[in-house]
């Protein structure tokens, strides 16, 4: 079945006035899957009824062929009897006759049976097929659902990013791109004062280190002349000064 001779036939409209109405073919899908499902329930249960009448009927043929194995039987047990004396020629034949008479009628039905049984079989398949080609009809169309359902979404965000760069024309492009070199400038700018003034609080902080390292050294050379008892002025008057 084709999907779009499928299309058309929703909402009873003609071939050419379903293609130039057809704005959501989504939607319309998802309406051509529903009536397959529906159909596929009617098939099924058609199927399930078809298959009863010819299990009954089957039944029913079978039923006769052991009624008519049954009369056969017994017609050759009567006639062996009449034989052995158990029973009247007479009496035998007429019971036989009587049978044979059961048997044709049931020979009938069993033939009707038989007709029945194999055009119901027909029927059977028939129906088989019909659910397997509804049931492969609709997993094509949910394969195609979904391959439609996801064009959509592309053409949708293909459309969205079209309509944007339509607003942008080379001038505004140029405007932007140059704002944004600006800012990477301004960036770029911003970090290397930030990093200048680091380096210069490290110098100075190396300074100050410096000087109270030498002011550290200076007390302590005074305080250990002043523990051996020498005078620093002495020193300083002292013929090698």
């Amino acid at each position: 079945m084709n999907i779009f001779q499928r299309l058309f036939k929703i909402g009873q409209a003609e071939t050419h006035s379903a293609i130039d109405k057809l704005e959501d073919p989504i939607k319309m899908i998802e309406q051509g899957l529903r009536d397959l499902h529906t159909e596929l329930d009617q098939a099924n249960r058609a199927l399930a009824e078809v298959k009863a009448m010819h299990i009954r009927r089957g039944n029913e043929l079978k039923q006769y062929r052991e009624e008519q194995e049954t009369i056969h039987n017994k017609s050759v047990l009567l006639l062996k009897k009449a034989q052995e004396g158990a029973v009247s020629i007479e009496e035998a034949d007429q019971l036989v006759k009587e049978n044979l008479r059961k048997k044709a009628d049931i020979t009938r039905r069993i033939t009707e049976a038989d007709l029945q049984v194999a055009s119901l079989q027909q029927q059977v398949t028939a129906l088989e097929g019909n659910v397997t080609k509804i049931k492969l009809s609709i997993t094509q169309w949910e394969s195609e659902l979904k391959t439609l359902k996801a064009r959509v979404k592309v053409s949708n965000a293909t459309q969205q990013i079209n309509k944007q760069l339509m607003k942008m024309d080379s001038n505004s492009v140029a405007s932007m791109l140059e704002r944004m070199k600006d800012k990477v400038l301004d960036e770029e700018a911003l970090a290397q004062a930030y990093g200048e003034m680091n380096q210069k609080e490290e110098s100075n902080d190396e300074k100050v280190n410096k000087i109270i390292e030498e002011i550290s050294v200076d007390d302590e050379l005074a305080k250990l002349k002043s523990q051996l008892g020498i005078d620093n002025a002495k020193e300083q008057d002292s013929p090698s000064s």
